[in-house]
């Protein structure tokens, strides 16, 4: 997988455009930055459906998750804020990239979002120049890869981790 792009969204998308969005900076780092708060926009919308099938037993986990990616989009938001940069806005609505309709594909749902966010702040580090977004990246992305193991252990699925989150390795 990729960074996502203006063209090609992540599988918790908004419907995929081909118009690139307007207010997405032109410098490779403060693109990677939006392109992972419209990720995080999409994570954050996904955990509403995933809270809808979880099971009780993964109540904590799914509240955890969405605090934490709530929290993660507000930092962004504010760090491109204080670089005058627009951020992105939510969607109305996300394309999911599989149906949920139990436990288990919300599990599988839960796991996906966090593959992309891993791929959205591993785009951060890879493309900034700067310390400050790569240290924040770096912390996102760990974040997410810890997330993601989590609920590979409610699948029972292995290995629950990867050497390098977010890439192809």
């Amino acid at each position: 997988m990729t960074s996502p792009t203006p063209t090609s969204p992540t599988p918790t998308s908004p419907t995929p455009s081909t118009t690139p969005d307007p207010d997405r900076p032109s410098d490779a780092g403060a693109a990677a930055l939006f392109d992972a708060v419209a990720t995080e926009h999409a994570a954050i919308y996904g955990y509403g459906i995933v809270s809808a099938h979880s099971s009780p037993d993964e109540n904590d986990l799914v509240s955890s998750a969405m605090a934490e990616h709530r929290e993660r989009r507000e930092a962004a938001i504010a760090m491109l804020t204080g670089r005058s940069v627009k951020a992105p806005v939510p969607a109305a609505g996300y394309q999911l990239p599989i149906p949920v309709n139990n436990p288990n594909d919300a599990a599988n749902l839960a796991v996906r979002m966090e593959d992309d966010c891993a791929v959205a702040w591993r785009g951060v580090i890879e493309q900034t120049s700067s310390e400050q977004d790569r240290a924040f990246g770096v912390t996102a992305l760990t974040e997410v890869a810890v997330t993601a193991a989590r609920w590979k252990q409610v699948q029972g699925i292995g290995p629950v981790t990867v050497a390098f989150p977010g890439g192809t390795e």
